[in-house]
């Protein structure tokens, strides 16, 4: 499954799950490998890091292109079909397509290098506290394409004083050598099931002719205005499908459908507000990472992780420390789960980030989080580069250009990082909300109030007068099953301790607006550089453990969430 919802009716897709062919280099040895999966489920590979080769045929039953779709390859990939390269992309938690011209009908063989190894050439996939597991580990699908096609959507809702209007984008791409003109319409229907309204109205702006130059990309772009929509919310999330069609000469060859919400995001003094609505997030940062599948986490699996998170009362997720899977994305749009999505780069010093691949894949990265995430009412932060080298000179250009580079592709989300550089960042003046990671009685036995006193007046006189604040990190370890009466540090107890005391202190300051605790589950991390601090070689931070069994502290967050 590629979304929660159906993004073609016309587009034939034909997704390619299932067993492939695999071979790993320096091995022999020929395997049947699942997709999506980690090659870490195979128990010759439980903690392999190197360079493989998954291969499978594919049949296409009439001449035509082909739109190969990738939503995730760890962490490197080149794509071949027929032994001819169509395409590289480096990240693991970004998607990315290729395109195949004028394939003939018939059998051909789809093959994918992967690489998740520890190179230079890899400036973000380092050893780090969460695994950097290899694999196709997100879906993949063949997409069959006419001489034109819709290539992308985006949608921007805002409120006006006569309504909701949106400012719409919508990019179309002639793969022929002539030219070619095409009927484009456009319709809002109400989705059945997360919509109360169920009247479909067309987007007269969307509607006319298109002519395109051989092999032109282009992009129309118009402003309309919507009467009796219902607004998105986190307690409402009321959601609307905009379809797109595409005809040539009466005939339709192409269709586009993405899913949307009406709300507008706004910051305004200390307060992040939603539909001019003052909100207070109560969240968990979440790895993707499950014991017995890794980062390829099936649907049911993901339900049960946003099942648990709202018992607990929450209204919020930060998708530490990467772009996510777009069907958790899909159900957090449904659940009316307000998401913090950042970039892939995660407690970086200046060394790692004067690496020479650095800004071009931070940039990649954030191009591609943005171009396909852009439609997610749920999304209502966008940040960057968690405890990276904040506190220099060098290291503030690199935060400056990815501000602007986000809000030169959207200037409808507020902007945030997670610092850990206390009392010495010197980049609080360029988001449009302060957010930091404190660890108050876990790694020091600190006052929690006299802590955060001190933190918030360090950010009011260093760049954050008058911005929001939110607590990104805090939190404790614990080891599942291990109580003391005690209460000393590792045990359930003294987590849960620990959670109280700081939530005690953070949802009772008038100067936060959101607390993000450390961390929903038990996550794997790479030996280099964490087996000695971390036991099991895990982040043993969550409130459930990688098999999602709770903690005690899993009832302290849910009684305290539900205070506010």
């Amino acid at each position: 499954m590629l979304r929660l919802f159906n993004t073609h009716e016309i587009r034939r897709v034909t997704e390619l799950e299932g067993m492939w062919d695999f071979v790993m280099e320096g091995k022999d040895k020929k395997y049947r490998m699942m997709v999506p999966g980690c090659i870490e489920q195979h128990p010759d590979f439980l903690d392999k890091r190197g360079i493989g080769w998954y291969t499978r045929r594919i049949a296409v039953p009439y001449d035509t292109n082909l739109r190969l779709e990738f939503k995730g390859v760890s962490h490197t990939a080149d794509v071949y079909l027929d032994g001819v390269k169509l395409g590289h992309h480096y990240n693991a938690f970004t998607p990315f397509s290729v395109i195949a011209k004028d394939v003939k009908a018939g059998e051909h063989e789809l093959r994918v290098r992967v690489d998740n190894r520890f190179t230079q050439e890899s400036a973000l996939h380092v050893p780090n506290d969460y695994y950097t597991y290899g694999g196709i580990t997100r879906p993949v699908a063949m997409e069959e394409l006419g001489d034109v096609y819709i290539k992308n959507l985006h949608f921007e809702p805002f409120m006006t004083e006569s309504g909701w209007h949106a400012k719409i984008k919508v990019t179309l791409v002639n793969l022929s050598d002539c030219e070619q003109t095409a009927e484009l319409d456009g319709k809002l229907a109400a989705d059945m099931i997360y919509a109360a309204s169920d009247s479909d109205t067309n987007i007269e702006e969307l509607s006319g002719s298109i002519t395109l130059a051989p092999d032109e990309e282009h992009t129309l772009e118009v402003e309309a205005a919507f009467t009796d929509v219902l607004a998105w919310s986190s307690k409402e999330p009321n959601l609307y499908l905009v379809k797109l069609r595409l005809s040539i000469e009466g005939k339709i060859i192409d269709d586009y459908i993405d899913r949307v919400g009406f709300r507008q995001v706004k910051v305004s003094g200390k307060d992040i507000l939603v539909n001019g609505e003052k909100i207070y997030m109560k969240g968990f940062n979440r790895h993707e990472d499950y014991a017995t599948v890794g980062c390829a986490i099936p649907l049911q699996l993901m339900v049960q992780d946003m099942d648990l998170m709202q018992e607990m009362n929450a209204n919020a997720v930060r998708t530490c420390h990467y772009p996510n899977d777009e069907r958790f994305l899909d159900l957090c749009d449904e659940r009316g789960m307000y998401v913090w999505e950042e970039n892939h780069a995660r407690g970086f010093g200046l060394e790692r980030m004067q690496n020479p691949n650095f800004d071009r894949q931070c940039k990649d990265c954030i191009d591609e989080m943005i171009e396909n995430h852009y439609n997610h009412p749920s999304i209502i932060i966008w940040g960057i580069l968690n405890e990276c080298a904040s506190e220099t000179e060098e290291g503030r250009e690199k935060y400056a250009a990815q501000y602007a580079q986000i809000r030169s592709l959207d200037k409808s989300r507020p902007t945030t990082s997670a610092t850990c550089r206390h009392l010495t960042d010197i980049c609080l003046d360029l988001p449009d909300v302060v957010s930091f990671n404190m660890y108050s009685g876990w790694y020091k036995d600190v006052p929690i109030d006299e802590t955060n006193r001190t933190e918030i007046e360090w950010i009011r006189k260093s760049g954050g007068e008058g911005k929001p604040i939110i607590v990104s990190e805090f939190g404790a370890a614990a080891i599942y099953g291990y109580r003391d009466r005690a209460h000393c540090k590792w045990s359930e107890e003294r987590q849960a301790d620990i959670i109280r005391d700081n939530l005690e202190v953070y949802m009772n300051d008038e100067n936060i607006c959101g607390v993000f605790v450390w961390q929903f589950a038990d996550c794997r991390v790479t030996e280099e550089e964490w087996f000695a601090t971390r036991a099991r070689c895990h982040n043993n931070k969550g409130v459930v453990d990688e098999y999602r069994r709770p903690k005690l502290a899993f009832d302290t967050i849910r009684e305290m969430y539900s205070e506010k």
